[in-house]
């Protein structure tokens, strides 16, 4: 990245915002990222020990690797004009391998191959031979997408095989159980020794649908604007759950949803585009260049009820660029606030995957209002920039939203931009800023600033600062004698 780019992204991305060349920047990068972690895999299964990947596994990774790459080399018609879900020119095996939840499932895969693993532990050799088994149905639902007859084995975990982009099939089985897959003329024909053949007919960009009760169609919620590809709602693939990351503890379970859940889905989607427009049009952008999937998450037993805050939870993933993790939304608001918070996270992190913003360690020390724990850092920088996304967003919405919903907007603005408020000293400040961090928060205060050209009415900037005092109050008496007051 030349330093004329690297400083332009910088400023539009630290000022809340990013042109189509700045996130296309961060796009092209994370796919990159994405191709060389599953080339490791390969890699590193081909230079494993045998009794770490035994010879027929390797056999087995080299046939997946042909039928992806034969596929790779095959745009079909329908998505070489721009119509399919890989976008104009690019190959269906390439939008699988760049799919976000392909990202958890090679580092999946890298750890289990790791030497300084070995000699692996039954649960761990079980979990590998599974990781790597499922680029077999990686590998088919590419080639199926890309309309390539084969005939290949598959194998069915735990009575589920799980087809990328399609569906899940459940063989009523224990155990490992191998499935042939025969896919010719736009279908597959799934073949097990005692059960019946189960038939399954491609949908057009996403999904499959059978007859055969045994199988579960992938689900899609429309395009977020006319002309956009669907957006999948992954509530059955395996690799999408958060395990081992204490940033995330907190967070609900991955959810399987029945047909009112769904609905309850696509009635908060349908308005959601709406939404992210009244909050700036540079929003939808935002959605439609990062936003790949959706994980629906279950509702924490907390939660609040029925209402636009009702206490639902939300992530995104370092190892998965693209994919939301959240639950169920209550109103398209709700759910464009949600996008605007997770994305500015995703931007950060992708970010700071192109250039070192900071040197700061994992001391966990900082004032954060949103939090009643020290933060470290890291994790100051990246909730005050969520935070300064949502001042913004609220702020546009108040400025041109009906009297109904100003002032809703105007508290949630004004409670936003205090919350950052308090956070940039810190940040401004701090001695472990890089050049190109430095640029970064510069460009973050110059943005928080800015929005004081429209003040939010005296009422709702007196109880936020009201809120802050007491966040501020009950943080300093849980972390003394011990947290000095850094950042004040």
């Amino acid at each position: 990245m030349s330093p004329e780019v690297r400083d332009r992204a910088l400023v539009e991305l630290g000022r809340s915002e990013g042109s189509a060349d700045t996130l296309a920047l961060l796009v092209r990068d994370q796919d990159t990222r994405r191709l060389l972690l599953l080339r490791a895999v390969l890699d590193a299964a081909r230079a494993a020990d045998p009794a770490v990947c035994p010879p027929a596994e390797k056999a087995r990774l080299r046939d997946d690797w042909a039928l992806l790459a034969q596929a790779d080399g095959t745009v079909p018609a329908d998505r070489a004009c721009g119509s399919g879900d890989g976008g104009p020119g690019v190959s269906s095996a390439r939008t699988r391998l760049l799919y976000p939840l392909t990202g958890p499932w090679t580092l999946t895969c890298l750890r289990g191959l790791d030497p300084a693993e070995r000699p692996p532990a039954p649960e761990d050799a079980r979990e590998l031979r599974r990781a790597l088994a499922h680029f077999s149905a990686l590998a088919a639902a590419a080639a199926a997408r890309a309309g390539i007859p084969f005939t290949t084995e598959l194998t069915a975990h735990d009575g589920v095989l799980h087809l990328p982009s399609f569906g899940t099939l459940d063989t009523g089985t224990t155990g490992d159980t191998v499935v042939r897959a025969i896919h010719a003329r736009n279908r597959i024909t799934l073949r097990r020794s005692d059960a019946p053949d189960v038939t399954v007919f491609l949908e057009h960009g996403f999904g499959a649908w059978s007859g055969a009760r045994c199988w579960t169609a992938a689900h899609a919620l429309p395009g977020l604007v006319p002309g956009a590809p669907p957006v999948p709602l992954e509530d059955l693939a395996p690799y999408r759950s958060i395990r081992d990351d204490p940033r995330h503890r907190a967070l609900s379970a991955p959810t399987t949803l029945d047909d009112a859940e769904r609905k309850r889905w696509l009635q908060a989607w349908s308005g959601t585009a709406a939404a992210l427009r009244s909050g700036g049009g540079r929003r939808v952008t935002e959605a439609r260049t990062l936003l790949r999937c959706l994980v629906p998450l279950e509702m924490p037993p907390d939660a609040a009820g029925p209402g636009e805050n009702d206490g639902g939870c939300s992530a995104t993933r370092r190892d998965a660029f693209g994919a939301l993790l959240c639950s169920t939304p209550p109103s398209p608001v709700a759910f464009a606030a949600t996008l605007v918070h997770e994305l500015q996270h995703a931007k950060l992190a992708a970010l700071s995957d192109l250039t070192t913003l900071h040197r700061a360690g994992p001391e966990a020390r900082y004032f954060a209002p949103w939090r009643l724990d020290p933060r470290p850092f890291d994790g100051l920088l990246q909730g005050a920039y969520a935070h300064l996304g949502l001042a913004d967003f609220f702020q546009r919405r108040a400025l041109t939203a009906d009297p109904v919903h100003r002032e809703s907007a105007w508290a949630q603005h004004a409670r936003y931009r205090a919350q950052v408020g308090a956070t940039l000293p810190a940040l401004v400040g701090a001695p472990h800023l890089t050049v190109p961090g430095r640029r970064f928060v510069d460009a973050m205060a110059a943005a928080y600033e800015d929005m004081a050209a429209h003040p939010a009415p005296r009422g709702h900037t007196v109880r936020a600062q009201a809120y802050l005092k007491a966040a501020r109050t009950l943080w300093t008496r849980r972390q003394a004698p011990s947290a000095p007051r850094l950042n004040e």
